[in-house]
């Protein structure tokens, strides 16, 4: 990783530039592409999209059925790649282009907002401290709405950063933020962006005599974005206005927080952000209301709150990671010596041992040997060749090969620890993906499960009841091959009947014959069984 300047004003290197733009790439690339939708959220929400492209534009549904937990603006954009790129790519990899496309936003964005704070050499290190965050990695490679909304809030970060200079332009970006934040991931989002707003106003460099005039154009754009899609949803459906309204408020609802839990997840998603943060603090302890800190400072420690106050998932933590990020920017170059190469060594060992394990784990499922290795990949996943063609084989070898040398001649630094740090996590990254995927993707997809139903199905089954059935479940069923279910009054005539259970409760249904039963390959948690009813 080439060199980076300190905590200055002096431009970073063209070539540091440039080697994080491709870094970044990478790592938003990799594991984007090549499988089928995952349970839970990553075969929920491209089942949303699957039925968007279909030609409803305005209501999210799964399988036919409404639903309306977040506004649609990823769904939109995952749609509309499908139906671009859906010649190129299996329309499942295609549509997932939406999360690449958003998570690239938020970068550039991040860099932007550090480099107007901080400099030009804070705008090179802030993406490669976030593609280095541990909370950061799986959710960015989902499909996902909570990456939309991370992007408004970005966005909203960007136009607080300038407000000061530019009251105009920054409230305009403000409000542009708040209004992709609201159609990413609704009202929670938007709490969390005012929030923080209205905490900095309190700030003399926020508290202008144009911070009215910015207040006021940042509430025109994000009215302008926020308020269309549920109008017209009220006036197509009043009654499933009614059930995403309620939805949205039921969100609000303060639910216990500051569980152990929540401490659990912060501590290893947060890594290596937060320790960078607190030394950030520490450094800058007599000048906290300065606005470089400031404004970083109040977002997390909003950001934070909203994590509290909900239940202790990864998703749920992601707004606070960007600008807890940019408070570790601050830091990650001026670590002592002997913290910086603790750091450095740490990361260098770790990533080199996971990425041998997995060099090992590889080549045990494509040879067999060592047998005990390869026993601990078929147990999970029984039933499951691998294979391997040489080109990935090769790519697999090009990275281990980059990262000894990234390793061996990366010059000392006071940013290299950082940027090892996130060299490493993509190289392991990488290498998980390349010589992993196959592997993960037979566990994980409901490819098979749906085509063991369409088996006895056929292709006119008429109406299939459902009880138990995942989200996830009906948005793969009916992705892979059009098995539609339907519940309540709708499902008394019905034929066929799908149930998912949990092993241990199966149990005889009357009037119901069993002619089905199946799973993911190696899932022990749950059941799905195909009834016919008795004649």
């Amino acid at each position: 990783m080439p060199d980076l300047t300190d905590r200055n004003h002096s431009p970073a290197p063209i070539l540091a530039r440039y080697g994080t733009l491709l870094l970044c790439a990478v790592w938003l690339l990799a594991g984007s592409v090549g499988h089928d939708p995952w349970k839970t959220d990553d075969a929920l929400h491209l089942g949303v999209a699957f039925g968007m492209a279909g030609g409803d534009w305005l209501v999210p549904r799964i399988a036919g059925d409404p639903w309306l937990t977040t506004p649609p603006l990823y769904h939109w954009v995952a749609a509309l790649c499908g139906k671009l790129l859906g010649w190129l790519l299996p329309w499942h990899d295609a549509a997932r282009l939406a999360s690449v496309l958003f998570g690239a936003a938020t970068l550039a964005i991040l860099s932007r907002v550090a480099g107007l704070l901080l400099g030009t050499s804070a705008a090179v290190a802030a993406p490669l401290l976030a593609i280095g965050t541990v909370g950061l990695l799986v959710p960015l490679h989902d499909a996902q709405p909570a990456i939309a909304a991370i992007t408004g809030f970005a966005v909203a970060l960007w136009g607080l950063a300038l407000w000061r200079a530019q009251p105009l332009r920054g409230g305009l970006i403000f409000g542009a933020g708040i209004g992709v934040g609201f159609l990413g991931a609704g009202i929670d989002s938007v709490v969390i962006e005012l929030a923080t707003g209205l905490l900095l106003m309190l700030h003399p460099d926020w508290r202008t005599r144009r911070s009215w005039l910015a207040g006021l154009a940042a509430a025109a754009v994000a009215l302008a974005l926020m308020l269309p899609w549920p109008f017209l949803l009220w006036q197509q459906s009043p009654a499933l206005f009614d059930i995403w309204w309620t939805a949205e408020e039921a969100s609000l609802t303060l639910r216990p927080g500051f569980s152990r839990d929540h401490l659990e997840l912060l501590a290893w998603a947060a890594w290596p952000s937060w320790p960078l943060a607190l030394w950030a603090l520490w450094l800058e302890r007599r000048h906290l209301l300065e606005a470089q800190t400031a404004l970083p400072l109040a977002a997390t420690l909003i950001a934070l709150l909203a994590f509290f106050t909900d239940a202790p998932r990864p998703t749920a933590l992601m707004s606070a990671l960007l600008p807890l990020t940019l408070l570790a920017a601050t830091s990650a170059g001026r670590l002592r010596r002997g913290a910086a190469n603790a750091f450095d060594w740490f990361g260098m060992m770790t990533f080199t041992l996971v990425a041998a394990l997995i060099w090992l784990g590889g080549i045990s499922m494509l040879t067999g040997e060592p047998a005990r290795v390869a026993k601990n990949f078929t147990k999970p996943a029984p039933g499951f060749i691998a294979e391997a063609s040489p080109l990935i084989i090769v790519l697999a070898i090009a990275v281990s090969v980059a990262w000894i040398a990234v390793m061996l001649r990366t010059p000392r630094s006071p940013w290299r620890a950082a940027a090892r740090w996130s060299v490493g996590l993509t190289t392991v990254w990488v290498l998980l993906m390349l010589l992993m995927l196959p592997w993960i993707d037979y566990g994980k997809s409901y490819r098979s499960v749906s085509a063991n139903f369409r088996q006895i199905l056929g292709s006119h089954p008429g109406c299939i009841a459902r009880r138990g059935l995942g989200l996830a479940q009906r948005a793969s069923l009916d992705y892979f091959d059009g098995i539609r279910t339907v519940g309540g009054s709708r499902a008394k005539d019905c034929r066929y009947l799908i149930m998912q259970t949990a092993p241990g409760t199966e149990r005889d249904l009357p009037d119901w014959t069993l002619v089905r039963e199946t799973s993911r390959p190696g899932d022990k948690g749950e059941r799905l069984r195909l009834y016919r009813r008795a004649e």
